[in-house]
């Protein structure tokens, strides 16, 4: 299959490796200049966890392709969009007319409606997925992170169309194993308060890495994402039907920051994930769009209220 990726981000860069070593052929559109700043090729620091729990070491310097330009008759089968939930707008706007005949999976992260957020692409050819993998780029340019066997498809509350059961088996048969969500917007939203918890926690450290080096970091984490379920639940989103992603932070606090820890301490690929995360704009402008959604629903969250501190509004 012919695949495009959607800028060169951290998400896009793994999946786009790992895409490519399964035999595909991968391109990557980057704005106009950025090839050359980007330059011809990833240096890849990864344990790719796949296959094996503690993950598979992988250091090599993948050669990528680059294109500035994206014509409306273009040939590609496959165009994956994973940028910050900020950021979708603008890539969707570009991406519309420019879709051609491909099959546009929509990889991302959302607090809005995704349908609406997507409603300059057509809709009769998207696929809606979710990456399990993170990390960040370096100072030096190197991509250190984390790849996981499971993705997760959704669709709201309709079977998968052809084109996302071809998009399926695409991932399938490169070494993924899959999870669907006939409630995909539920799940994100719940995704999205998830991280909002955590990322309120970690900015008081600066980055993700805050959670393991700020004392007490993930009990507060915890203990955040227990007030902001009550959000999504404001939303309309049945929490039980998501109970066993958000068992974690039903625990008692104590409790649920040790289980946290253990998963850390044991599991490398996950730990990796969170000291290599290098981006700080997420972090803020996550926590930034929930805060909004509580006072426009008037739900009181003191937590986040006070961590506000680390995410003025600019």
């Amino acid at each position: 299959m012919k695949i495009l990726i959607f800028g060169r981000g951290v998400i896009g860069a793994i999946y786009g490796w790992a895409l490519e070593k399964a035999g595909h052929t991968v391109d990557f559109y980057v704005r106009p200049g950025r090839a050359a700043a980007y330059g011809p090729a990833i240096t890849l620091r990864l344990l790719d966890a796949r296959k094996r729990i503690t993950g598979v070491p992988v250091n090599e310097t993948w050669a990528t392709r680059l294109r500035e330009d994206l014509p409306a008759d273009h040939d590609y089968d496959l165009i994956i969009v994973s940028v910050q939930h900020y950021r979708f707008a603008e890539a969707a706007a570009f991406l519309g007319p420019r879709v051609g005949k491909a099959t546009v999976l929509v990889f991302n992260n959302f607090w809005t409606d995704p349908l609406v957020a997507a409603a300059a692409l057509p809709a009769s050819q998207l696929a809606w997925g979710f990456p399990a993998a993170g990390g960040g780029f370096g100072a030096d340019g190197v991509l250190t992170g984390s790849l996981f066997n499971m993705v997760t498809f959704g669709t709201f509350g309709t079977e998968p169309t052809a084109r996302e059961v071809a998009v399926r088996d695409l991932f399938r048969k490169s070494g993924f194993a899959l999870s669907e969500q006939r409630d995909f917007k539920g799940w994100l939203w719940v995704h999205f308060a998830t991280n909002a918890g955590l990322h309120a926690a970690a900015l008081r450290g600066g980055t993700v890495s805050g959670l393991l080096a700020v004392p007490g970091a993930l009990e507060d984490a915890v203990r955040n994402v227990r007030e902001l379920l009550p959000v999504v639940t404001a939303r309309g989103v049945d929490l039980g039907a998501h109970a066993r992603y958000t068992l974690l932070f039903r625990l008692p606090p104590w409790l649920g920051a040790r289980l946290f820890r253990l998963v850390l301490t044991l599991l490398k690929p996950v730990r990796l994930v969170v000291e290599s995360h290098t981006n700080p704009e997420e972090l803020r402008l996550t926590c930034r769009d929930m805060l909004d959604e509580t006072r426009r629903l008037g739900i009181s969250v003191p937590r986040l209220e006070a961590a506000e501190v680390y995410f003025p509004r600019v």
